[in-house]
């Protein structure tokens, strides 16, 4: 947060680092990310100058979803740590100034889940299984879905179950992968249900929680056929109904109720809410809806001046960044130097076609993605940074059919990729057996990390970039560095809210201040754009000459 005396909640400017923790630290050498290696590596969070790590889930689950697939909301996967092991990593965050947020998955579950299984063992038209969407099929013998609603991740959206007694039986649904299935919040016993969740969570000291599939939950009651083309983000059946306000609402009231814990400032909730125009978030934002909502403008605009400035002006125009937070990456879309070196928006699940180590076109991607990284810290609110790519780390393309783990690659028959690209462990050190990521004792050997590492992975690595004072990471230490103490940035402004003002500057580039004293110009054209005439250069995502700014690059500049 700005080192500027500001009166207003902590997450209206935050920088928050998103961790996946199976891919972040091994602490003990099995391969796998755990929560003992996140806290290994809370130095290098705090000299990155982040005032939030947002932890995605790290529950007991069989993987069918990379965890998004949870058995059991309220522990810790072994394989991962303890309760008591979270609590100490809370704690000791705290002392670097860095709250923790958790990831609340209430669409869906694992089909492992307790009240799953009790579903499966009971009968049609049971409580047990009215806390799922269990329907009868169509046609003869109730051997067609009960609709023609397909899942996110390819095929359709229900799978057929075997009754108690060995019969053909009920379908239920899963918008997700089948060993995820979908609650129905319809029942008052799941709103209760998750209550106590948000409420375990909470009481255990979480700053927050992130929200999946926020834009999801409650489906419309005749789970009528969908006509047309599936909706993607739009409203519809499925998304973005009007029921989810109240719900948001009554769990606004609960953070609300919490008193500050290690840190000044209330507790927060950021919604996942994928849209098909910024408009749709209107809703979600009202004063007493959830604090924020993610707005995936810059991950979803192409490399082009004219969609970047309607990017940033459609979220302006609604709500600014301190309410809905600029990201640029997560760990559901492709990386942005990899989108970028193809002026590619990115969508979730896709990754097609992306260049590999070695194409000319990733440099160019590199670069792009540096200033990406400028624009989105300059931009008036919060921000948050998926874990690599304040190293530039690249999707890896190459991953071998047989080691990817998305259910998207599976159920699609291998015809997309999935997301496996953007979440393999990331690189510590330039050489070893997995460049740093396992730390675990050296008297055995340790396992391979659970999704390989490409041989090219130390070049990226933190060992190597630390010293290099033009590298990817230093860029985002200094900028985020800057952002705390210049008095323009963060949510920055003044009494009344954050402002920016747009400077008409040539095709191909855009130009906006802050006030007080501050500068963006950026250019995303095929050519050197004249650099708008200010006092000096505060920071540059890659060197600038002559007075020109060189494609593909952004500047901050002292007004």
């Amino acid at each position: 947060m700005s080192a500027v005396a500001r009166n207003h909640p902590w997450w209206q400017e935050a920088v928050v680092y998103e961790v996946y923790p199976r891919s972040f630290a091994d602490s003990d050498g099995d391969g796998i990310g755990d929560l003992a290696g996140v806290r290994s590596r809370l130095p290098y969070l705090s000299e990155l100058g982040v005032d939030a790590i947002w932890m995605t889930p790290f529950y007991p689950s069989p993987l069918a979803d990379g965890g998004y697939d949870v058995s059991d909301y309220r522990d810790v996967d072994p394989r991962l740590g303890t309760l008591a092991g979270f609590d100490e990593l809370v704690t000791e965050a705290a002392t670097f100034g860095i709250r923790v947020i958790v990831d609340l998955v209430p669409n869906h579950c694992s089909a492992e889940h307790p009240a799953f299984r009790a579903a499966l063992a009971a009968a049609p038209g049971s409580p047990e299984r009215e806390m799922f969407i269990f329907r009868d099929g169509r046609g003869p013998d109730h051997a067609e879905p009960p609709n023609n609603w397909q899942s996110v991740f390819h095929g359709p959206a229900w799978t057929r179950v075997t009754e108690p007694d060995g019969r053909p039986g009920q379908w239920y649904l899963h918008l997700f992968d089948q060993g995820q299935p979908d609650w129905n919040w319809r029942n008052p016993a799941v709103n209760s249900y998750f209550e106590d969740i948000i409420r375990f969570w909470l009481g255990r000291r979480a700053a927050g929680l992130r929200i999946d599939v926020a834009h999801g939950l409650f489906k419309d009651p005749n789970l009528a056929d969908l006509t047309g083309p599936p909706a993607r983000h739009a409203p519809s059946a499925y998304y973005h109904r009007a029921e989810l306000h109240e719900l948001y609402r009554l769990w606004r009231t609960i953070l609300d109720s919490y008193v500050p814990g290690e840190f000044p400032g209330p507790r927060t909730a950021v919604g996942e809410v994928w849209y098909d125009s910024a408009e749709t978030l209107a809703p979600y934002l009202a004063e007493t809806g959830l604090p924020q909502v993610f707005n995936f403008q810059l991950i979803l605009a192409s490399w082009d001046a004219a969609a970047m400035r309607g990017a940033v002006d459609a979220m302006q125009s609604l709500a600014g960044g301190d309410r809905a937070p600029w990201v640029i990456g997560n760990h559901d879309v492709a990386r942005p130097v990899s989108r970028y070196a193809l002026g590619l928006g990115g969508e979730p699940n896709e990754s097609v076609g992306l260049p590999r180590v070695g194409d000319p076109q990733l440099r160019v991607g590199t670069r792009r993605a540096r200033a990406a990284a400028l624009l989105m810290l300059a931009l008036p609110g919060s921000a948050y940074i998926y874990q690599g790519d304040e190293l530039g780390l690249p999707e890896v393309v190459e991953l071998p059919d047989g080691a990817r783990q998305d259910p998207t690659f599976r159920r699609s028959g291998g015809t997309v990729p999935g997301r496996d690209g953007c979440r393999v462990p990331l690189p510590w050190t330039s050489t070893g057996p997995s460049f740093g990521f396992s730390t675990g004792s050296l008297d055995r050997e340790h396992a391979a990390p659970w999704l390989p590492q490409p041989s090219y992975w130390g070049q990226y690595s933190v060992a190597r970039e630390i010293d290099d004072p033009g590298s990817f990471l230093n860029l985002y230490r200094a900028a985020i560095k800057l952002r705390r103490t210049h008095p323009a940035l963060g949510r920055g402004g003044g009494p009344d809210g954050p402002f920016m003002t747009w400077l008409e500057t040539a095709p191909g580039t855009l130009c906006f201040t802050r006030e007080p004293g501050f500068v963006f110009a950026m250019n995303l054209g095929p050519a050197a754009a004249p650099m708008p005439k200010h006092a000096r250069i505060l920071l540059a995502s890659d060197p600038v000459t002559d007075g020109k700014l060189p494609p593909d690059t952004a500047v901050w500049l002292a007004s």
